[in-house]
């Protein structure tokens, strides 16, 4: 049987480290980061009176400078007078048995008056004795600072069942009822506006240490009540964060939003029994059943009611009137703390009006900073902000969506959700902690703008078509992958560029980056995604990792239309782990080149990887397309003459290439050429155009074999 004093010791232990209370106190609330000390020790009291014959331990107490009141009760039982106790009408029928709740603290608040009026009111430090029947002894210390500590002292036989009660009396106020309630935020909650970017969260958090308790918690199931439910998820949570993360996951994973209770303002959804039996509800019901649940589980939580940018919200609009959000505040370690289980738990698509389960981390203890984005509550003081924000300031600010902020976006230029057009042209640039891709739409289409990748972020730069007001939506892909909406603008131009039009085949996105370097291309011969020519062609080169296959096409609004002519103007060439595109304009403009890559050895298409944009203003710019080139062209091949896919009629056009693996090669007209193997390593030849509409260049792989291959096509100019 352990003694009284090993029973204090290990009380105070749990009650510092935040660990679980011994099972008859499970459900009360614990100390935060101010705490008394208990301290156990042989033969004395504090007073320095002598224990009475029989005690099991004797007690002395020591305080901290920054405690906190507290209202601890040990008591000691022997199994034969159990019964004759517990007819005492101030204390529980069975003392191993946790205290009956009423509304969460407020129960807790009633206990603590209860013990003060059985052991008096002495505020000046000194030592109450009570004797009661059958040589038990009550002790109680209690000084001008609000400490106390209450002591009932039995006989040495007796059967130790320990219970105890932190009540945090000088951090509760009472309301004309008598009832207690948390108090309100002051400035130690307060974090300083703007973000510093230091975090996500309003205290310092490892989320790795929630992965076996989001686990279990999100796998308890509803039994007989909120009571029971609460004392499940208990289990696992050994301090308050975590009986708060507890109930967060439980929320966010079964709780469904109900969008005709929200539509319809049916008070009856808002009740914890109701919310438990349909397992959905709105905000009301979210912040409702949140606030019952903690208090439950001894941690102080509120409701707060405000304004939100939630579904339905349009861009710059004002708020006015009834608040149509709620969300909660929980007390953690001295400080008060936001959380949105409503938003944690999904989202609304806003064209079906559909709810669907999608776990939001960022809104639990997200930093007030950032919360106040999207949230605007009826009280300031509930921003924990320092300055706080004006419901103006909320209207006008820049609005980054959680998913701005989860896929590790820190800050985006410019700062205003209403931006205009200079000569035509708008740039946004995001800055994020990780290489990020990135797409945009303009009026719902992804055109008329460039989205060029950085390391850490994105630059775009909007050239609306014509004057007017758009919709600029910016989004950025993570782990998975979908796109998430993480910015949106409201684009004003009052003046189009109309020198400025970019084919609605640019995709994004424009140049080469990290991203294109981890599919296989290194090296860029052009870094800029915007090649400028003024005769028409280019060339561009890069290297590319072995086993890498690449594939090109140009786009142009009026150019080449077939899948076919787009490669026809692009002629690939290969050097050892080197690729070069020789591209020619069937005449001015600006064309997309699209470059697409894949592994050689696995099936599947080609995968889009980025673009140039290729621009030329000489109007007497009109290449013909290379020649058509088939499967047995070697990739490391090179053809250096005739580029051009269309040969004039009736010419001698010599023909000069480098094959690699062939015995023989040819060229086919109206008769046979043959080509003959240089000391430089070039098949060369000459062949005639005359009386023929097409002209093919044949290798024979095998000089044992009598097949000859294709692999390039020219067409005869007509005569």
């Amino acid at each position: 049987m352990a003694s009284l004093a090993e029973s204090a010791k290990r009380s105070a232990a749990a009650g510092r480290r935040g660990a679980p209370s011994p099972a008859p106190s499970r459900s009360v609330s614990r100390a935060g980061q101010r705490r008394a000390r208990a301290i156990c020790s042989a033969g004395r009291l504090a007073s320095g009176r002598r224990a009475p014959a029989g005690a099991g331990g004797t007690m002395e107490l020591k305080k901290d400078s920054n405690a906190v009141s507290i209202d601890m009760l040990l008591i000691v039982h022997s199994e034969k007078r159990r019964a004759a106790q517990g007819a005492h009408s101030d204390r529980p029928a069975d003392p191993g048995a946790p205290p009956q709740r009423r509304g969460g603290l407020q129960g807790v608040g009633n206990g603590i008056r209860r013990w003060q009026k059985l052991e008096g009111n002495d505020l000046h430090g000194n030592l109450v004795e009570k004797q009661h029947a059958q040589q038990t002894q009550v002790i109680t210390s209690y000084d001008n600072q609000g400490t106390q500590l209450t002591v009932e002292v039995h006989p040495r036989d007796a059967m130790p069942q320990l219970f105890k009660k932190f009540s945090l009396a000088k951090r509760l106020q009472v309301d004309k009822n008598g009832n207690t309630r948390p108090r309100q935020p002051g400035g130690k909650d307060t974090h300083a506006y703007p973000w510093d970017r230091s975090s996500l969260k309003s205290m310092a958090l490892d989320l790795r240490q929630f992965e076996k308790l989001d686990t279990y918690a999100s796998q308890v199931t509803v039994k007989s009540g909120l009571e029971e439910l609460v004392s499940d998820l208990l289990q696992e949570a050994h301090s308050d964060l975590e009986i708060v993360r507890a109930i967060w996951i439980w929320i966010c994973h079964h709780i469904e939003y109900d969008i005709e209770a929200a539509q319809e303002k049916d008070r009856q959804a808002f009740k914890p029994t109701v919310i438990l039996q349909t397992q959905k509800t709105n905000c009301d019901g979210y912040a409702g059943l949140f606030e019952r649940m903690c208090r439950i589980a001894g941690v102080q939580c509120v409701t707060v009611p405000g304004y939100s940018k939630g579904f339905g919200y349009q861009l710059g609009q004002s708020f006015s009137g009834e608040f149509d959000h709620a969300w909660n505040a929980v007390f953690l370690e001295g400080r008060w703390h936001l959380v949105d289980s409503t938003w944690g738990s999904g989202l609304v698509d806003s064209s079906t009006s559909k709810f669907t389960f999608l776990y939001n981390e960022f809104y639990f203890l997200t930093h007030p900073a950032l919360f106040i984005e999207d949230h605007f509550p009826d009280n300031k003081n509930w921003q924990l902000l320092k300055p706080p924000q004006s419901l103006r300031q909320f209207e006008n600010n820049m609005y980054h969506k959680s998913e701005f902020y989860n896929k590790g976006m820190l800050s985006a230029q410019p700062q205003t959700s209403i931006i205009k057009t200079v000569n035509g042209k708008a740039t946004v640039t995001i800055e994020s902690c990780s290489p990020t891709l990135f797409m945009f739409m303009l009026n719902g289409k992804q055109e008329h703008g460039l989205l060029s990748l950085r390391k850490n972020g994105m630059k775009l730069d909007v050239y609306p078509p014509t004057a007017g007001t758009y919709k600029l939506q910016i989004f950025a892909k993570g782990n998975s992958e979908i796109y998430s909406s993480v910015l949106e603008y409201t684009l004003k131009c009052h003046c189009a560029d109309n020198d400025v039009r970019l084919p609605a085949e640019l995709h994004q996105p424009v140049g080469p980056s990290w991203f294109s370097e981890q599919m296989g291309i290194t090296k860029p011969s052009h870094p800029e995604p915007v090649i400028y020519t003024s005769d028409g062609r280019c060339s561009v080169s890069f290297g590319v990792e072995e086993g890498i296959s690449v594939l090109a096409s140009l786009h142009g609004d009026d150019g080449p239309v077939t899948e076919e002519t787009q490669r026809r103007y692009i002629f690939q060439l290969h050097r050892e782990k080197q690729t070069e595109l020789k591209v020619q304009l069937p005449h001015a403009g600006k064309f997309a080149l699209k470059i697409f890559v894949k592994k050689r050895q696995e099936p599947g298409n080609y995968l889009f990887v980025f673009n140039y944009l290729i621009c030329c203003t000489n109007t007497k710019v009109n290449w013909p397309m290379f020649p058509e080139s088939f499967g047995n062209w070697g990739v490391d091949n090179e053809l250096l003459e005739p580029l051009s896919g269309v040969l004039p009629a009736n010419r001698n056009v010599p023909f000069k290439l480098k094959l690699h693996g062939v015995a023989k090669a040819l060229v086919k007209g109206q008769d046979t050429w043959p080509l003959t193997l240089s000391p430089e390593g070039y098949w060369e030849g000459s062949c005639s155009t005359a009386g023929c509409r097409e002209v093919y260049v044949m290798v024979l792989e095998n000089a044992n074999h009598s097949f000859y291959s294709y692999i390039l096509k020219y067409q005869v100019n007509a005569q």
